[in-house]
């Protein structure tokens, strides 16, 4: 998370016209104390990095506007008042992350749509479509994924961040009760904004291999965690004790966790970490093949390693020869992939990237392949970065007046919108945008907007087994009481 000042004039306009929100804007204030405090809270609250304070007294009469890069990299503007009255409102805000300001962007290119596909062939046109809630009646808490059992086409598992999974029947009228699957919540350590229970994958072969596999991070120290559970026969409960660790990442900051877990068609399983956190990835770990971190892992966890580690290394894994290099690396130079995806008609691993100051990314994942960071934002070269090509182009990379934090999709699959039949969808977690690209001769289409639902801030879309994507958010918040929902694209009237 970075502290920084916005000085554009649209920030500037946002943040006068909701300063009314915390009271008078007259009057003036110690900088060095409130300074002081936005440091304070800063390192609470595991933000790194520059940490930059002006006031705007040649505009605005000695007021200050801040601006808050946060944990999942949007920009919220504060406000435009008094630095004494920041000062003692920083404190409540940092947490909380008041919904209503968290769409405060410079607005959106009336006349580009600011995206960098490859190239932009034409295609078949992209159809609009539109939201319908699922499970409304159901209260949850930060849900960050939605997936099914292999064996149970009608049951949804709803991931919670702070530890929980959750099984419910869409089907049913009377959603409050629900069966509750695994409950690690004493495990998972949910401190800070990218932190918790982030991802789970059923092995693709239960319930003959009756195991779940679970990414998430814990501290004391703080690290990220792939474990595996024993599962029921039915499905319907992982037993917490039967815990199995894999894999653990030291992660020296509290953001930039990743993840994803996948299964491939290869029967490997896939896991992507971020790139340790703070900001402008510190420690170069972008292009370093000698950690886990801003890496894509490919593991086999059918076998056991050769000195009885807990899973095998694929023999055909890009760097197992490599001196220095981790034999699980499969692809580097990825910031902070936000959910991935296999297309099941082609095999491609499609992925989101985030970006730090400019671009969010789309990317195809593949063997040995190099995403750029921090050498590389997008297609850009990033001020300060190390790292030599060749460098793997993004699929599409689009600016942050279009959106400030990408959320990963998939390709769709089903049967219920024909016309998206192989449109790959993704979603920005702060402007609640939802997009379609086509792949024709290996380029994207220019993207289209498919649909927005104010408020709902996506965390993840994922794909059921009937081809239904199911999209979980948070609603209009990030503060740790906040509820969330569930969503499912469906076709718009035509």
């Amino acid at each position: 998370m970075l502290l920084k000042i916005a000085t554009n004039p649209s920030a500037f306009s946002f943040a006068a016209s909701t300063a009314t929100l915390f009271g008078s804007t007259a009057g003036g204030g110690s900088v060095t104390g409130a300074q002081a405090t936005v440091s304070a809270m800063a390192a609470k609250y595991g933000c790194m990095g520059r940490s930059v304070w002006k006031t705007a007294s040649g505009l605005h009469g000695g007021l200050a506007t801040i601006a808050l890069h946060l944990p999942l990299e949007f920009v919220m503007i504060v406000a435009l008042l008094p630095v004494s009255l920041a000062a003692s409102l920083i404190p409540s805000l940092i947490p909380s992350l008041i919904p209503s300001l968290i769409l405060g962007l410079a607005p959106p290119s009336k006349t580009s749509p600011a995206t960098e596909p490859i190239v932009a062939p034409v295609g078949d046109p992209i159809p609009m479509a539109r939201f319908e809630r699922i499970l409304p009646s159901l209260t949850l808490v930060r849900p960050i994924q939605t997936v099914q059992c292999p064996s149970d086409p009608v049951n949804l598992y709803i991931v919670e961040q702070p530890g929980r999974i959750l099984i419910a029947n869409p089907a049913k009228f009377d959603t409050s009760v629900v069966e509750v699957m695994l409950d690690i919540r004493e495990r998972v350590n949910d401190g800070g904004n990218e932190e918790g229970l982030l991802s789970v994958a059923f092995h693709p072969a239960f319930p003959a291999k009756r195991e779940l596999y679970v990414y998430y991070t814990a501290n004391k120290p703080r690290r990220s965690v792939l474990s595996r559970f024993t599962v029921s026969e039915d499905g319907k409960f992982a037993d917490a004790n039967t815990e199995e660790i894999l894999l653990v990442q030291p992660q020296p900051y509290s953001n930039h966790n990743g993840g994803a877990v996948v299964f491939g068609p290869d029967g490997f399983l896939y896991l992507s970490i971020g790139d340790g956190g703070a900001a402008n990835d510190p420690h170069f770990n972008g292009q370093n093949l000698g950690t886990f971190l801003a890496k894509v892992l490919r593991i086999d966890v059918n076998k056991k390693g050769e000195k009885g580690e807990p899973y095998a290394i694929p023999a055909d894994n890009p760097f197992v020869a490599t001196e220095g290099a981790k034999p699980e690396v499969w692809a580097l130079g990825t910031r902070n992939i936000w959910r991935m995806a296999f297309d099941p008609k082609t095999g491609d691993l499609w992925a989101g990237d985030v970006g730090q100051n400019v671009w969010e990314e789309i990317d195809i994942i593949k063997k040995g392949a190099n995403y750029g960071w921090n050498a590389r934002e997008g297609r850009h070269a990033f001020e300060g970065g190390k790292g030599e090509g060749p460098f793997e182009e993004p699929i599409v990379a689009y600016h942050h007046r279009e959106g400030v934090s990408v959320t990963g999709g998939t390709v769709y699959r089903g049967k219920a919108i024909p016309a998206l039949d192989g449109v790959y969808i993704y979603a920005d977690f702060g402007s609640s945008k939802v997009w379609g690209i086509r792949m024709i001769d290996g380029k994207a289409t220019k993207p289209a907007v498919l649909a927005q639902q104010r408020g709902a801030l996506f965390t993840s879309i994922d794909a059921m087994q009937d081809g239904t994507l199911v999209f979980s958010s948070f609603d209009g918040g990030q503060d740790k009481g906040n509820s969330g929902s569930l969503w499912k694209l469906v076709e718009a009237p035509k």
